[in-house]
């Protein structure tokens, strides 16, 4: 069973998906009237900003940020080793972000094969079927109803006689 289990969370995770999918590509043409109907407005923004304003604006934000250094060398080996086991801690919190939404997204597509109830999910169980068949329900159901169906007499077959096939004379050479 649990063969089953590790095909049906990728395929309702792909089901899922897909549905979110067609989700937010129905609200593109929304956004492009948005955008188009924003567009003259910052075209013109654009236009009236002075270019020597922003790059005057950026050169004191980088001589800012350079002027932040620390020159102590001691100083920024402790904070390249902190900033090393903060990345292992985001990267690890990133990681169970991603399984829970990994399977925050295989329960909505299983919702999606429910609601389909069409041809995907009796593939899915057909394709779980082939993988790993299960022969002890199969027995279970064989007797269940061997035991709920009374043996009804089965009609008598019509019998033809035969006949016999002809034997052929051997002959033989010194039976004569």
């Amino acid at each position: 069973m649990a063969i089953i289990d590790e095909l049906r969370t990728p395929l309702y995770f792909a089901a899922g998906t897909a549905d979110l999918a067609v989700q937010q590509a129905r609200k593109v043409p929304g956004l492009i009237e948005q955008i188009a109907a924003e567009a003259p407005s910052r075209i013109e923004a654009v236009k009236k900003t002075d270019p020597k304003a922003v790059q005057e604006k950026a050169q004191a934000r980088f001589a800012e940020f350079v002027g932040g250094f620390d020159t102590d060398l001691k100083k920024l080996g402790e904070q390249a080793q902190d900033l090393a086991l903060r990345g292992v801690g985001v990267a690890a919190e990133y990681a169970v972000k991603a399984r829970e939404k990994y399977e925050e997204l295989a329960a909505h597509g299983e919702e999606t094969v429910k609601a389909w109830r069409g041809e995907a999910a009796e593939e899915i169980v057909e394709i779980a079927v082939v993988v790993e068949p299960d022969p002890e329900p199969a027995k279970a159901e064989a007797e269940a109803e061997a035991v709920e169906e009374p043996a009804a007499p089965k009609p008598a077959r019509k019998t033809t006689a035969r006949k016999a096939p002809a034997k052929k004379a051997v002959a033989t050479e010194g039976a004569e």
